[in-house]
């Protein structure tokens, strides 16, 4: 009995590592977690036949991602219909997962061909691993509409050793820390393997117990394939860690140090509202609302106002002569320069998701000027159905209606060039790297959390936006509705609203804010690495990782 019960305890301990990946996310939050939750797979994966590390490392991801999402249902509240809900939150953790197992399963065939050399083991440790990982994290962020979230580097860059996102993006972070994990397996490895080789012995021989010395235990290591001197197998478990901090460092050289002389101000005035998912009858007047948050600013003068998504669509579509009027009016009441916030456009039979910038006319105070950006990475299934333009009959079927999408640009604020994104395209590396190879000073993310309200995809979502700021290199301006809204440096710090507790983020009741934001001067901007080279010599590594597992499939099916 007592031998059966371990048995299934040793089987449990299999998952612990997803329980340990789920808790470096919020709501708990233990980031630092991901220097080692996935070390046990990996070991596993190295020992393991490919069909044995496939099933264990699925398992094992779809455990954390069932986890991670579980604010998808508060969706239910909002009207969705909980089957759908329940079963677009299974159906999404197993897609998700099944990045997970094809890890395992890939990192198990490689380390098949490792073995017998000790140079094919460090390429297996050095390369291979951590570009597998990261490149099938960005597979899963590019295909079919992608989905970006919760990357192992994102729980680096919240503990504070996110530099390195400036040469290569998130996936870069992702890298090391697999990596760190690797070593991590490796130290086990070395530990564990003198240990099981002698259990295997004592097991053979009965009764008799083997006393081991230094020479039988390297010995055993020989047999177990360790046939290196020691200081040798050493290189596998301090050079990760010299390279892990030489990354770190060389990317905080790209991090910019803002001083009077090399850069200029942009006053911001954060205004988060709070106005319901599906808009209903609120209990106050929103001109009420809004006036009792500019109190806020008292005694200061925002040069910009900045507002969420969807906040225009409380009066009407933009470019309506209702949302020039209500800019009109928070402009003179805030005496800001502009006011950004989203909502819908409508052209003929195109409906966008946009983002509006109002400001004043330089030549008539009273008349405002318009600009927009249209979303360009729609959400599937819920801002457009795949294959709607092939079936327009499918159109229908869009939560919030079928968008267009529309093309990246930058809005021009006052001489200030804005890159804007909405909602879910502050997850989406590349569009937010192209806006600053395109020459933006400033990021303004602006989302409606609301749809998922008391959950914790409002913290989860916010995590997200302090990589973008790292890799860019610009400083990030975020307000969501119903959400955190802040400003997030180029350093990875951030600086949330908060509520009437010290330290608690504002996220289910209104507020305001106020931030003087520094940016860099035309002449003493330089662009991060990773905004001049983007993806592609991740994509490149990830190609030659791959290449010969199918060129020795291709091989074998000739034959």
């Amino acid at each position: 009995m007592i031998k059966r019960t371990l048995k299934i305890l040793a089987k449990v301990a299999w998952f612990i590592p997803a329980f340990l990946l789920w808790a470096c996310y919020p709501p708990i939050g233990e980031r630092t977690d991901v220097f080692f939750a996935i070390a046990p797979l990996i070991w596993f994966a190295r020992n393991r036949a490919p069909g044995e590390s496939f099933k264990l490392w699925f398992w094992n991801g779809f455990i954390f991602w069932f986890g991670t999402l579980a604010w998808m249902p508060a969706i239910v509240k909002n009207g969705g219909p909980w089957p759908l809900v329940v079963m677009g939150w299974g159906g999404l953790a197993a897609y998700c997962a099944l990045y997970f197992g094809l890890f395992g399963y890939l990192s198990s065939r490689i380390w098949r061909r490792a073995e017998g050399a000790y140079w094919k083991r460090l390429a297996a440790i050095f390369i291979a691993e951590p570009v597998l990982w990261a490149g099938l994290e960005l597979v899963r962020s590019n295909l079919m509409g992608g989905f970006a979230w919760n990357h192992l580097g994102v729980a680096a860059v919240k503990s504070g050793f996110g530099a390195g996102a400036s040469l290569g993006g998130v996936y870069v972070l992702s890298m090391m820390i697999v990596l760190v994990n690797g070593t991590v397996a490796s130290i086990a490895e070395r530990i564990l393997t003198p240990w099981l080789a002698a259990r295997r012995k004592q097991l053979q021989l009965g009764e008799h117990i083997i006393e081991l010395d230094a020479k039988k235990s390297d010995d055993i290591e020989k047999e177990a394939g360790f046939n290196l001197p020691r200081w040798t197998r050493s290189v596998e478990t301090v050079l990760p860690m010299i390279l892990v901090f030489s990354f770190h460092y060389l990317g905080k050289s790209y991090v910019p140090e803002y001083t009077a002389e090399n850069s200029r101000i942009l006053s911001v005035g954060l205004i988060q509202r709070n106005f319901p998912c599906v808009f209903k009858a609120a209990d106050e007047e929103p001109w009420k609302i809004y006036e009792n948050l500019f109190s806020c600013f008292s005694g200061k003068t925002p040069d910009l106002i900045v507002l969420p998504e969807s906040a225009f669509a409380e009066f009407n579509l933009i470019g309506s002569w209702q949302c020039e009027e209500w800019a009109r009016w928070m402009l003179k009441r805030s005496r800001a320069k502009g006011v950004i916030g989203g909502g819908g456009r409508k052209t003929g039979t195109q409906m966008y998701n946009s983002a509006a910038l109002y400001q004043f006319d330089s030549t008539c105070r009273d008349k405002v000027s318009l600009q927009v950006y249209d979303k360009v990475h729609l959400v599937p299934f819920g801002e457009y159905i795949p294959g709607d333009e092939l079936i327009p009959a499918l159109k229908k079927f869009a939560p919030v209606g079928s968008c267009s999408r529309g093309e990246p640009k930058l809005l021009d604020f006052n001489g200030f060039k804005l890159g804007v994104a909405i909602c879910f395209e502050d997850t989406d590396s590349q569009l937010i790297r192209k806006f600053a190879d395109m020459g933006a000073d400033a990021l303004i993310f602006i989302t409606n959390d609301s749809w998922f309200y008391g959950s914790e995809e409002t913290e989860q979502h916010a995590w997200q936006a302090v990589a973008r700021a790292v890799e860019t290199g610009l400083p990030v301006i975020r307000v969501g509705n119903s959400g955190v809204s802040g400003v997030i440096y180029p350093d990875g710090t951030s600086h949330w609203l908060e509520g009437d507790k010290k330290g608690e983020l504002l996220i289910d009741e209104a507020g305001c804010g106020y931030a003087k934001v520094m940016l860099p001067k035309k002449d003493s901007k330089s662009k991060t690495p990773y905004t001049r080279f983007g993806d592609i010599p991740l994509t490149v590594l990830f190609a030659l990782v791959l290449s010969p597992i199918f060129l020795r499939f291709s091989f074998h099916r000739k034959k």
